[in-house]
């Protein structure tokens, strides 16, 4: 009778244990459901959800470095024709994107505009010197100018660098440089980045996910347009995807990121990397493929960003992106730090660039449950153009057109510890909270049945030697 009991009892605790095994077995998917579920309500741009919260408010520090190529050798390359050879100087770092967002207005097609502010507040605990540090730099109004007027002109234009006193390279301060100075030959603010401060990116519309969540944050409109009006071409013109703040919930990493970029006029695309540690959250990093600043010989889809036939080698030069279209026509041309990607001829002109994987490329780390960037850092460089000239004095002796470097940025933003206790603690916590619960009883669940199963296994084997005996 104590054996019939046992072996009852041990069947009972093999049921019990099957019991809870499929229950957790049941709320796996019943509890992916909940999270997604979850996640998705909160990533919804509408008042009272996350990503509302961190969405409107200027959310973690961004901060833009810059790195300066000083001209040491200018005397060399104005009289004898020499490589220009450059040193890095930097960083010298501003504090931007601290506004808020400003004109917030949801509308009827579940999309919310806005403007985002631009300012730029010097930080002198991050930089390698004040604002006042003076590089021996690229003339920008000289090269500005011979880039926009044709050779015919060219007389001209000697004439004025002539009279006043203009030359090929210039010695101005990183806060001139940056943020603008009165040129002599152009009679007007000259500055890389002028005007930024008190300035507005957008006005942009962008879906809310209220009614299809896989679009939050994509954008809808940019200035009042779905497509840019820069490359007078349908496929290089989309704005596609986010503006990479975010991106919709419970990412699939075989599949690229898309993103729009005012700073560089055009839309692009970063692919899965790696899975990282951002202080204890998992984050998946995306990184720009070598491809999305490749030749058309290399990739086609790139030749409609192809616009000056002479300074691209009839669009086989890797590299680079002329942004004449979208700056007014100001002669700018974007490239990565250090030329990183870009063909050999363009370092091989240029001495003292060193371009590096891991310093120069442009990455985001993303959260890959929610789809919020919590880190990244977008590297991009400002170049401009000047060659030959049998006109102008300073040109004489230029062998060949160069792209000259004349500063680098490398804009990143990455949580502080508040906000990613915050995170984990609001959100992450819950999740795990419920896959713990799920393990728990899958794994409690197989224990107590195979336990139960093999002490059954054991008593009847004893009953039956006992029998035999």
């Amino acid at each position: 009778m104590g054996c019939c009991n046992r072996r009852c009892g041990l069947i009972a605790g093999a049921v019990f244990g099957a019991v809870v095994a499929i229950l957790g077995g049941i709320l796996i998917p019943l509890g992916n459901k909940i999270i997604q579920g979850t996640v998705e309500k909160e990533a919804v741009i509408e008042p009272g959800t996350i990503a509302y919260d961190t969405w409107t408010a200027s959310g973690a520090k961004v901060y833009r470095q810059f790195w300066f190529f000083d001209v040491k050798n200018p005397k060399e390359i104005l009289e004898h024709g020499s490589k220009p050879v450059v040193m890095e100087k930097g960083p010298y770092t501003y504090w931007t994107r601290y506004l808020p967002k400003e004109n917030i207005t949801f509308n009827s097609n579940h999309t919310v505009s806005f403007l985002l502010p631009q300012g730029a507040i010097f930080e002198p605990s991050m930089s390698v010197g004040p604002e006042e540090d003076n590089v021996t730099s690229l003339n920008l109004a000289v090269a500005g100018a011979y880039s926009l007027v044709g050779e015919e002109l060219h007389p001209l234009l000697e004439i004025m660098i002539q009279a006043t006193k203009s030359s090929l390279f210039q010695y101005r301060t990183v806060k001139e440089l940056l943020w603008g100075y009165t040129d002599p030959l152009m009679k007007d603010t000259l500055g890389l980045f002028a005007p930024y401060n008190d300035t507005f990116d957008g006005y942009y519309n962008v879906y809310t996910g209220k009614d299809d969540i896989k679009k939050v944050g994509m954008i809808d409109m940019w200035r009042g347009r779905r497509s840019l009006n820069f490359w007078n071409d349908s496929y290089c013109d989309m704005i596609n995807g986010t503006d990479a703040t975010s991106f919709a919930p419970l990412l699939d990493k075989k599949k690229p990121l898309y993103f729009f970029s005012s700073d560089i006029c055009r839309s692009v695309s970063a692919s899965y990397e790696k899975t990282v540690d951002l202080k204890g959250i998992k984050v998946y990093r995306y990184s720009l493929l070598p491809e999305t600043l490749a030749s058309p010989v290399n990739n086609p889809d790139n030749r409609c960003f192809c616009r000056n036939m002479k300074i691209t080698k009839n669009c086989t030069l890797a590299g680079v992106l002329d942004l004449s279209s979208c700056q007014e026509g100001r002669p700018i041309f974007i490239s990565l730090a250090h030329f990183l990607h870009g063909s050999p001829e363009l370092t091989e002109q240029i001495l003292g660039l060193n371009p590096s994987e891991e310093q120069h490329k442009t990455y985001l780390e993303v959260e890959p449950t929610t789809g919020f960037t919590l880190n990244f850092a977008k590297r991009i460089q400002v170049n401009m153009l000047y060659g030959p000239s049998k006109d102008i004095t300073v040109l004489k002796k230029v062998k060949d057109y160069t792209l000259f470097p004349v500063v680098w940025m490398n804009e990143t933003a990455t949580l502080d510890d508040e906000t990613a206790d915050m995170f984990k603690n609001e959100l992450l916590s819950r999740i795990n909270m419920l896959e713990v619960i799920q393990q728990v009883l899958l794994g409690t669940g197989i224990a107590i049945f195979l336990l139960c199963l093999i002490f059954y296994c054991v008593v009847k084997r004893k009953q039956n030697q006992s029998k035999l005996a």
